[in-house]
C-alpha cells in the first residue's frame, strides 16, 4: 500500500476554485473523520478531519497547502420506488428513519428487504437501480439522518 500524496483537514459544501483531483464515494463512505481515499486519477488522499463529517456530493476536501478534491457521489446499489400517494410512502420511509433521496416522480433508498415489504405492501411500485444516492439532510437541513438501530 502506498502512502497519500496530500493532506485534506478541512471540509466545505461547495469548490472556491477548479478542483485539482476528484473523489467518487457512496453514502456509506461519504460519512468519515479519518480515511486514506483513492482519487479517480488513481493519487492518493488522508482525510483527517477534525469531527466526523457527512461529505455531500458536489462538496470538497481542502488540501494542506491548497487546493481542492471534489467529492462525487458513487454509483451504488439502490431501491427506486414510485406509485400512488409518493408522499404518503415518503413519510412511511421517513418514519423508520431511512435516509431517501425525493424527486418529484420517485423516492430512492437504499436497498432493505424490511423497508422493500413494507412498500409492497403499501402498494409502492419497486424497482432495483444503481445510481449516485444523495439524500435530504436531517431535520434541520443538514446532516444525517441515524436509525434507532443498537
Amino acid at each position: 500500500m502506498t502512502a497519500p500524496d496530500r493532506v485534506a483537514q478541512h471540509y466545505h459544501d461547495h469548490a472556491h476554485h477548479d478542483p485539482v483531483g476528484q473523489v467518487s464515494l457512496t453514502y456509506e463512505d461519504r460519512f468519515l473523520r479519518r480515511k486514506v481515499l483513492d482519487l479517480v486519477d488513481g493519487s492518493r488522499v488522508l482525510v483527517d478531519l477534525p469531527k466526523t463529517t457527512s461529505l455531500n456530493h458536489g462538496g470538497v476536501l481542502v488540501l494542506n497547502g491548497g487546493g481542492e478534491i471534489g467529492i462525487v457521489a458513487a454509483p451504488e446499489p439502490l431501491l427506486q420506488v414510485t406509485g400512488q400517494a409518493l408522499h404518503r410512502l415518503a413519510w412511511h420511509i421517513g418514519n423508520r428513519h431511512t435516509p431517501c433521496q425525493i424527486e418529484e416522480a420517485r423516492l430512492l433508498i437504499q436497498r432493505d428487504h424490511v423497508i422493500r415489504d413494507m412498500l409492497e405492501r403499501l402498494g409502492a411500485t419497486l424497482t432495483d437501480v444503481t445510481e449516485p444516492f444523495t439524500p435530504e439532510g436531517g431535520a434541520y437541513g443538514h446532516g444525517r439522518t441515524h436509525s434507532h438501530a443498537h
